[in-house]
């Protein structure tokens, strides 16, 4: 029983932080940013929230919660290294000590971006570091359970499937040049990137439709042409391309609601948990897909 639960361990790491991506924005999003007005002290003369703060309370708790994450995601990250030292799977150990180490540079980005009132460019490299966690967490979590099983796919469904994934790390990219221009800052003084908000949200959305062009092409790919001899291996790949259409979709779907109703806030937050689902399916989609030529197609 406790051997099961530890082999969860992976998969707990990731959601943790899949959290601070949502945690990251409910500060953004309720202008919680400088709840805490220094690092690495909540507070000057304090680790903890103080009486003498003049910032408003809600904003002050919401931002030191999401410090807090830090400690469980540290505490999960070593535990999941600890297993996997004790499992003996050498091909694990340098995954599990990298995500160590970046959730210790999140911490401090995270303090570089309260030191420098949020700027933009600060807030977008905190986001960026937890996709690249996200991904290695993916991978972590893919490789304990011995993905990928599938055959590999031929040449053309493997460029595909990589073109997928590096228009969507784009549209993540163009993303964060949007949210550092746009409305919510995490604070009402905090610095916007001096851009044509139309123009970076149309570059946005235009990519987003290139994404789609590119997964319809790999669906139909993989409808119709034999690029895998196996076929619980294409069932497979088929599911997760599925997926990743209907979060696209829906995610698109709520980009563009965003952009005609002035950016409400729950709608925000939608996105950025649409943004967690696409990029983490989109990591799968990669992850269990091999580069070795299928021998029966070559």
């Amino acid at each position: 029983m406790l051997k099961n639960r530890l082999n969860r361990l992976p998969g707990l790491l990731l959601g943790a932080q899949i959290a601070l991506i949502i945690t990251g924005g409910a500060v953004r999003l309720t202008k919680s940013g400088l709840g805490c007005p220094t690092w690495p002290e909540c507070a000057k003369g304090s680790y903890v929230p103080s009486e003498h703060q003049s910032e408003p309370l809600i904003n002050i708790w919401i931002e030191f919660a999401n410090r807090m994450l830090t400690f469980v995601l540290v505490g999960l990250a070593i535990v999941t290294f600890g297993w996997v030292l004790k499992t003996g799977r050498k091909n694990l150990r340098i995954l599990a000590f990298l995500q160590i180490l970046g959730i210790f540079g999140q911490a401090v980005l995270g303090g570089i971006t309260v030191l420098t009132k949020l700027n933009p460019a600060a807030v977008a490299s905190h986001l960026l570091l937890s996709i690249a966690l996200i991904y290695g967490a993916v991978v972590l979590n893919e490789r304990s359970r011995d993905y990928p099983k599938a055959s590999p796919l031929t040449n053309a469904g493997v460029l595909l499937i990589r073109l997928v994934f590096s228009l969507t790390l784009l549209v993540i990219i163009v993303g964060t040049v949007v949210t550092g221009t746009g409305p919510h800052a995490g604070d009402q003084a905090a610095p916007r990137y001096d851009l044509d908000i139309r123009m970076v949200t149309w570059l946005h959305a235009d990519l987003v439709i290139a994404l789609c062009g590119a997964i319809f092409a790999l669906y139909l790919l993989l409808k119709l042409a034999p690029i895998s001899s196996s076929p619980e291996a294409r069932a497979q790949h088929l599911k997760l391309v599925k997926t990743f259409i209907i979060l696209v979709l829906v995610q698109g779907g709520i980009g563009y609601l965003q952009y005609f109703t002035g950016v409400p806030i729950i709608l925000v937050g939608l996105h950025l948990l649409g943004l967690s689902l696409v990029w983490l399916t989109a990591c799968k989609l990669l992850i269990r897909t091999s580069t070795k030529r299928d021998a029966k197609l070559a």
